[in-house]
């Protein structure tokens, strides 16, 4: 009862620490949540239609089409524009395809597997001709291709573990094909019924044809704006207001932009940059010169292009170097030369040229043995028998080949990284062998007896080494650049002082507008993805730190000059005011030139009033008419000739967008075309269909899309 007493003594003390520890853990819960939540906010790269996409899906994506690019292209690896190129492609792809889906739902569309086997069976979809199971005699999908594909791939996953890999890289490349061909099909649906609520009818049809094919020959009197000069012009802020006003829809924007100054500077090479590798091309020279084999030379100068030793096409080298190959002589050497285009220096020693055939076909049986030397014994023997007229299939068969006739093309090994003593001397004897005949090749690992069986296209090929190095800057020539913008950039610490200096210093402040999330790069400069990232995240006037992006060659400082949110741009904005201004210009000119022009019925007035008169031909109300005399085109022009009688000059002057005009309607024809009711009303749902294609503009801008790719890619 004491110990009870004591607590209650004490229960005002006992609350408060109490209530102070409840406080602490609701504060603790309320940090570790706002943390998981940034931590998801971190996470995902975007919004579509209120939901957040993830990275990690979206990276799923990237990595998948990224694959079937290079099944396509029968690459290994894709460089950074074809992955900038594949990421933008599953971005958009992703975003429409959530779209669709959703107003898809609304109207109970859906695309069922019948469908799909439909287009699988008729087989001309262009997504199909792209997969491996196309028949080459048809030309065309083969839908039991497909389905002996898919029978053998599950029996694979048991039974083959060498096919294994290769079938499950055509196995996901055609899932790819089918998602995509389903999704395809959906928004084909949508779009089929959207454009069946576009119709046209027999009289619209019969207006639109006679607007088409009645044409008119003018001789018209044209008074441009440019010949009132823009200061006798009085323009107000009241002018400019009530313009803004009337044009306020053009200068909405649905996404935040931005606009940055910046100083980018290129390292270049310095002339002692230059002189040494000059000097070390002199070297080359006279190495090359004088080897009888060019390799070891070729390969100590770490050229960009390899030695491989063997006649091949002018197509193998670059083009600079393909231009001086048929003017040298064999044994030539030529050069240092400097190519600008590619910034490298280059020469070249011609080994050898021949004209030989550009595809072969033939047979060959691969001979191996216990040792190298029962494979050289079993190797005479077959071809002993050959040379006595054995068959060819039945022999290699006996040894567990086919032995079966195989094209062999230049392409397919000139541009090889390299290639040892074994394969030169096979594509040489591929090259030089007689048809028909048989030979014998030792090889380190036993024989290859290859016959030749046919030659086709004999051209020109060679034998040439070649030294092509890039002239590339020195470290020395790159701390002496990084050391000065680094001084600069650190001695001006603000947008003012970047722009009022940077001349002073030798440096040029370039401008880049309304940047967007959706870039990759700054002002088409590599390697700026953490220059994009700062973008972003910084407030207007801020300077950055100095960023060594591009490929290690450029040093960049931004300043973010201007913040331009979502909503409507405002006449304070440099590029709205231009424009609002313009067009007050357009309109106090025209109703000057009008003012001047009334009373005005004939063309010897209008000339009289200094009007620049010219004939034009062919004019109809379906096509704006394009003014030589003042470069425009003008379809009020066109509205205004349709709407006067022949012999009849123009009841008024025509306000158009470079000038005010006059004219004499001098002649009206009809062009000879047949009326086709149906054809007109179709091609009238077809240009009313084009007017309508922002659908999907509104629908994104309706989706709120949110792109962060920025801060991942």
């Amino acid at each position: 009862m004491a110990a009870l007493g004591k607590i209650r003594g004490k229960g005002t003390i006992l609350i408060t620490v109490l209530g102070i520890a409840l406080f602490a853990f609701i504060v603790e819960e309320g940090v570790r949540t706002c943390e998981s939540r940034q931590n998801e906010q971190r996470q995902q790269i975007g919004q579509v239609l209120g939901k957040n996409i993830d990275v990690q899906e979206f990276q799923k994506l990237v990595d998948e089409y990224t694959e079937v690019i290079k099944m396509q292209q029968g690459q290994n690896n894709l460089n950074d524009e074809q992955l900038n190129q594949v990421k933008d492609m599953v971005w958009n792809t992703y975003v429409q395809t959530k779209i669709i889906e959703k107003e898809a739902e609304k109207l109970g569309l859906i695309v069922t597997d019948e469908e799909l086997q439909n287009i699988l069976n008729q087989g001309t979809n262009p997504m199909l001709l792209q997969t491996p199971f196309v028949n080459q005699q048809t030309g065309r999908f083969d839908a039991n291709a497909l389905k002996k594909f898919l029978a053998d791939y599950r029996s694979q996953q048991t039974t083959n573990s060498q096919l294994a890999e290769q079938y499950h890289t055509i196995y996901k490349y055609w899932s790819f094909v089918e998602k995509t061909l389903r999704q395809q099909i959906l928004s084909q649906k949508y779009q089929s019924l959207f454009a069946h609520c576009l119709l046209s009818n027999p009289i619209e049809a019969k207006m639109a044809f006679k607007d088409e094919n009645e044409e008119s020959r003018i001789e018209l009197a044209a008074f441009p704006y440019s010949s009132i000069a823009d200061d006798k012009v009085q323009v107000t802020d009241a002018d400019l207001k009530a313009k803004y006003d009337e044009l306020k829809a053009r200068f909405r924007q649905y996404v935040e932009s931005r606009d940055i100054k910046y100083v980018d500077i290129e390292v270049m090479p310095s002339s002692q940059d230059r002189a040494a590798l000059q000097k070390d091309f002199t070297g080359y020279a006279k190495d090359l010169a004088a080897a009888t084999d060019p390799s070891d030379v070729v390969k100590k100068s770490t050229s960009v292009i390899n030695y491989l030793g063997i006649p091949v096409a002018k197509t193998a080298f670059p083009a600079d170097i393909a231009a001086h190959l048929d003017s040298m002589s064999v044994g030539q050497t030529y050069g240092p030369v400097e190519n600008k285009q590619d910034n490298t220096l280059n020469l070249i020693k011609l080994v050898a040229k021949q004209q030989l055939p550009d595809s072969i076909q033939y047979r060959m049986i691969q001979v191996g043995g216990a040792t190298v030397d029962a494979a050289h014994k079993t190797a005479d023997s077959i071809y002993t028998a050959l040379k006595g007229g054995a068959d060819f299939e039945a022999i290699a068969k006996r040894y567990g080949q086919t032995g079966e006739k195989t094209w062999i093309t230049t392409a397919q090994y000139q541009n090889a990284p390299s290639m040892d003593k074994d394969t030169k001397t096979y594509i040489s004897v591929l090259n030089t062998a007689a048809v028909n005949a048989i030979e014998n090749i030792p090889v380190v690992q036993g024989n290859i007896i290859l016959q030749v069986v046919d030659r086709k296209s004999i051209i020109p090929k060679y034998t040439a080494a070649v030294i092509k190095k890039n002239i590339e800057f020195s470290r020395d020539t790159y701390s002496a650049a990084y050391n000065k913008f680094s001084s600069f950039a650190s001695t001006n610490q603000t947008a003012d002082d970047i722009v009022k200096n940077a001349q002073k210093n030798g440096y040029k402040v370039q401008e880049a507008k309304d940047l967007t999330t959706a870039i990759h790069y700054i002002a088409g400069i590599r390697g700026t993805r953490e220059a994009v990232k700062w973008v972003f995240d910084a407030d207007e006037n801020d300077v950055s730190q100095m960023f060594e992006c591009g490929d290690n060659n450029h040093l960049l400082i931004m300043v973010l000059d201007k913040i331009h949110p979502v909503g409507y741009r405002s006449l304070n904005d440099p590029q709205v005011k231009e424009i609002v201004k313009t067009e007050v210009l357009k309109d106090k000119k025209a109703e000057q030139l009008m003012n001047k022009l009334n009373g005005v019925n004939s063309l010897a007035s209008a000339k009289a009033k200094g009007g620049k008169v010219s004939p034009i031909d062919q004019v109809t109300f379906s096509a704006p008419v394009f003014v030589l005399s003042t470069g425009a085109s003008e379809p009020a022009l066109s509205g205004a000739v349709a709407a006067t009688a022949k012999g009849r000059f123009s009841a008024k002057p025509v306000k158009g967008n470079a000038g005010v005009y006059l004219f004499q309607v001098v002649n009206k024809t009809d062009r000879k075309a047949k009326f086709d009711d149906k054809a007109e009303e179709q091609k009238l749902r077809q240009k009313a269909l084009q007017y309508a294609s922002n659908f999907m503009n509104e629908l994104y801008i309706n989706a709120k899309v949110v792109d962060n790719r920025y801060l991942f890619f």
